[in-house]
């Protein structure tokens, strides 16, 4: 708990900082959620007008500093790379719309036990 009025406003400024952040993040997952379900619907067009709502968010996030200028790109990288094979006649596999969990296998070198 801050004592210092210094230490309270900052603790007021990080709460409503963190809680911009999360919106933002959140919606650019729901708008990559509706370019993902377009693609399973086969809805090439649909899509890439999606992608352009993603692409635009993605980047004001990064401009923000919100998310990594990286992770931005990595975003629409993969999203156009989708969009592109859909559109070619590629299939996009059901699995691949769900969205992917953290983590992963633990192996024996993993471990810091």
């Amino acid at each position: 708990m801050p004592h210092s009025a210094s230490a309270k406003k900052r603790l007021r400024q990080n709460v409503h900082r963190r809680e911009r952040n999360r919106a933002t993040k959140s919606a650019i997952k729901t708008h990559v959620r509706t370019l993902l379900a377009h693609l399973l619907a086969g809805d090439i067009a649909a899509a890439r007008e999606q992608f352009r709502v993603v692409a635009k968010k993605a980047d004001q996030a990064a401009s923000a500093h919100t998310i990594h200028p990286n992770r931005a790109a990595r975003i629409k990288s993969r999203l156009s790379t989708r969009i592109l094979s859909a559109s070619r006649g590629g299939s996009t596999p059901a699995t691949a719309a769900a969205p992917r969990k953290a983590g992963g296998k633990k192996t024996a070198g993993n471990s810091k036990g």
